[in-house]
């Protein structure tokens, strides 16, 4: 998922796995990689007095890391009744209809392949399980059915992989598209700016306490990125590969094959607006 080893936003300290705001906590899954950062982040959220809970993004098909995380909803006297998915990447969403048998909780998605239930998942939907507040955030461009969701009352934003605790993330050529992304940072942005958003909750990585703070480094990265890809261009370096040995250099270079994904969708961007040519 992440192309750089930068720190953004100010990103909390110690253990991932536990408590992050009044409503979230995290249960980190088994899964460590380069791409997956320390593993993937299984969020349960739910009203400090309710015993109704919704579970963002279950994670891999692992029994062990399902179960840890009806358990720990448990402990907190909370059922599980709802089950969201921030887009469709197997380390998200391979254990959802697992888990969904295991709770016996839909699962809702913007993509129709990957719902277990009537109900889906569209821009500006509010889930009010439990008494909830949860507001679907459009944010494509990791992948084309990427979502996060507004925590109002806890100043928050679930991010997925649309922003990482640590790093930055890749865009997925040719699912997702730089465009659509640069537009989901713009509005997340406008979350941290006009509805007072402080805190990312990520699909990898550590909280981070500076949403805003966040969404500037993401984008003034991809401009510089853009930058770099554009000179490289233009010193005659043409296919992917070449662009990626030239640009991600000091990265490393087991992540150049999901560099080349976001170099490719750099490209396309470019010829779009003209930058280079075709």
């Amino acid at each position: 998922m992440t192309d750089a080893a930068a720190l953004p936003g100010q990103p909390r300290g110690g253990v991932i796995s536990g408590p992050a705001t009044a409503r979230a906590q995290c249960v980190l899954a088994p899964n460590p990689s380069p791409m997956t950062l320390d593993g993937t982040n299984t969020w349960i959220v739910a009203e400090p007095d309710s015993d109704l809970a919704v579970v963002i993004d279950p994670g891999p098909l692992d029994e062990t890391h399902l179960r840890a995380v009806i358990e720990t909803a448990g402990r907190a006297g909370k059922r599980i009744a709802l089950t969201l998915l921030t887009h469709g990447h197997p380390d998200h969403s391979d254990g959802a209809a697992r888990f969904a048998e295991l709770t016996g909780s839909s699962v809702r998605a913007l993509d129709p392949g990957l719902r277990l239930g009537d109900e889906g998942l569209d821009a500006g939907d509010v889930i009010t399980t439990g008494g909830l507040e949860l507001r679907v955030v459009p944010t494509p461009g990791h992948t084309a059915d990427s979502l996060s969701f507004h925590l109002p009352a806890d100043r928050a934003v679930l991010t997925g992989d649309t922003i990482l605790g640590r790093g930055t993330t890749v865009v997925a050529h040719p699912d997702g598209r730089l465009g659509d992304y640069l537009d989901s940072l713009r509005r997340l942005r406008s979350l941290t700016v006009d509805d007072g958003v402080a805190t990312v909750l990520p699909g990898h990585g550590p909280v981070l306490n500076d949403a805003q703070g966040a969404v500037e480094f993401y984008l003034a990265h991809r401009a510089h990125r853009l930058a770099q890809v554009e000179t490289a261009v233009e010193a005659g370096h043409r296919t992917p590969a070449e662009v990626v040995a030239s640009v991600y250099a000091d990265v490393d270079r087991s992540l150049w094959p999901a560099a080349e994904l976001s170099v490719r969708a750099q490209l396309d961007y470019l010829g779009e607006h003209g930058l280079i040519e075709d």
